[in-house]
């Protein structure tokens, strides 16, 4: 999986949060959203190439000995976009599920 694809997954499960809690009387303000993975570099070659990061899944690490691996850490601060165009903090709310911290 692609780094932008995980974050994009994120920012899809934050925006449901935000919605199911838009008319809840109890909301929390989302505050950082940290990320640890562990990612593969892979360099495209040609004229425009680029890097592009793999997220590993866990016990991965074995079937990309030829890649270099790192750990990195995402600190994310998520903002919601107002209809007049102004980025505000984001609040949420709803029902805990399983496994949530």
């Amino acid at each position: 999986m692609e780094l932008a694809e995980m974050i994009r997954a994120l920012r899809t499960e934050l925006n449901e949060a935000v919605a199911d809690g838009a008319d809840q009387p109890v909301q929390f303000e989302l505050g950082p959203v940290e990320i640890e993975a562990t990612v593969a570099a892979q360099r495209t070659a040609g004229g425009h190439g680029k890097i592009r990061f793999w997220v590993l899944e866990g016990g991965a690490d074995a079937a990309h000995t030829s890649a270099r691996t790192q750990r990195i850490t995402l600190t994310l601060q998520p903002k919601v976009r107002t209809s007049k165009g102004v980025l505000t903090t984001a609040y949420v709310a709803g029902e805990e599920v399983d496994g949530e911290r």
